[in-house]
């Protein structure tokens, strides 16, 4: 086989996964589910689950490589401008990494302790990122590039919130969007004064 075919059945083989585990969540709840039960549904070994995701929260949040990038690996020249401009452009995709789901998958993460605190994880991986970055382009400033990203991702965390709470309340995705939009436009502009430069 050759290493295409191979990346491409072991890709297939995630995703089957993932999108099992994810509906027995959702019908069963999360702590409820075993792993040996998304093995036996997804047809594989219980080790080739592990082995694709060593925790069992990694099977919900399958994204995380991106959402922790996101937007720190998009960005090219002025950080606070860009991250709203990506912001802008995901909302209106609804996009997942603004927080955009199904409700039983938010519901899901809403009632489970263990997949809260996972999301709480990837917030703060975002958060590491971004202050990485800023730190890097910005050295000698002290606090402030880390102040800048702290913010920056605490307004797109509580922006995510908000449309995982309309989410769950059974909002269509549109109304959402038009929800949404007006406050994040507020949100940015109320730091762009401070942190507009970086």
């Amino acid at each position: 086989m050759s290493e295409g075919l191979r990346a491409q059945k072991k890709h297939e083989t995630r995703k089957t996964i993932s999108d099992v585990a994810t509906r027995l969540f959702i019908r069963d709840g999360f702590e409820d589910v075993t792993i040996a039960e998304i093995a036996a549904e997804a047809r594989v070994a219980k080790m080739t689950v592990t082995n694709h995701f060593p925790r069992k929260e990694d099977l919900v949040f399958d994204i995380r490589a991106d959402f922790t990038a996101w937007p720190s690996s998009l960005i090219h020249d002025s950080v606070f401008h860009d991250t709203r401009e990506l912001y802008f452009e995901a909302l209106d995709a609804q996009h997942a990494l603004v927080g955009f789901s199904g409700k039983g998958f938010a519901r899901m993460i809403e009632q489970s302790p263990v997949l809260t605190n996972a999301l709480h994880e990837l917030h703060r991986e975002r958060e590491a990122n971004l202050s990485s970055l800023l730190t890097g382009r910005h050295p000698g400033e002290g606090l402030r590039p880390v102040l800048a990203a702290a913010h920056l991702t605490t307004l797109l965390r509580v922006l995510f919130d908000d449309v995982f709470a309309r989410t769950i309340a059974d909002q269509p995705k549109e109304a959402i969007v038009d929800a949404v939009w007006p406050v994040a436009e507020q949100a940015f502009d109320q730091l762009e004064p401070a942190f507009g430069g970086y």
